[in-house]
């Protein structure tokens, strides 16, 4: 037996097989950063503490703290916005795997697995909107990739996975 042409070991094909050739992690966008919030908050807080200084000067005291109610709403409803634009969704495609890991705004995740040759790729259309759904179905379970991306992200993506899968399935169990 020759030493320099060793065969090559079965264990090496199934790495092969097992290695990610499609990674996505998809988010949410949000078009406003942190430095925008600051400006916008300083901006509307400086509109409603004038405002109500004319109210309080008027007599209409009570319309003052309602003013710093709306500062006080707006600032608890971005928070929520960017709370929940921590949730992130990662899909990995190999050969014979299909992983899917969906990690909430809190943490909290949830993971799926499917064989890719066996798993079914259903993308939503509707004329005026584009794509509206992506989902895989496997085993009797439906996962929703991407529902947080906007129609054009969504489209791209819907493309992207196809394709991986085609590649996926190509390769065969």
């Amino acid at each position: 037996m020759s030493k320099n042409n060793p065969k090559p070991d079965a264990g090496d094909e199934r790495d092969e097989r097992d290695r990610p050739f499609f990674t996505a992690v998809l988010t949410p966008y949000r078009s406003l950063g942190p430095n925008g919030f600051l400006i916008l908050m300083g901006c509307f807080g400086l509109v409603c503490f004038v405002s109500g200084l004319v109210f309080l000067r008027l007599g209409a005291w009570p319309v003052f703290g309602f003013f710093g109610l709306d500062v006080v709403l707006l600032w608890f409803a971005f928070r929520m916005n960017y709370r929940a634009a921590r949730a992130f969704e990662e899909i990995v495609v190999s050969r014979s795997e299909i992983a899917i890991r969906k990690v909430g705004p809190g943490g909290h995740h949830q993971e799926y697995r499917f064989n890719p040759v066996w798993v079914r790729l259903k993308i939503e259309r509707i004329e005026d909107e584009g794509v509206v759904r992506v989902s895989l179905t496997g085993r009797g379970e439906t996962v929703d990739l991407g529902n947080f991306l906007n129609p054009d992200d969504r489209a791209s993506f819907a493309g992207a996975i196809t394709n991986a899968l085609s590649v996926a399935k190509a390769g065969g169990i």
